[in-house]
């Protein structure tokens, strides 16, 4: 019985997913975050500005 926690620990570990995997591959998404900005849906914050789109025209694209 004590085997079991051992591999259900290995099973998260095999299956656990790495970061950013999940984030589609968008060209203008792409851009954004390669300039150091990020995307945001609805308005950006105050000390930011909306300089173009992402998620395929879904998001914007903040920066400062």
């Amino acid at each position: 019985m004590k085997i079991l926690y051992l591999l259900f620990a290995v099973f998260l570990l095999l299956f656990q997913a790495t970061s950013g995997s999940a984030d589609p591959l968008f060209a203008d998404t792409v851009e954004c975050r390669s300039q150091g900005n990020f995307c945001r849906a609805g308005t950006c914050p105050p000390t930011f500005a909306a300089t173009g789109s992402c998620h395929g025209g879904m998001l914007k694209c903040c920066s400062k």
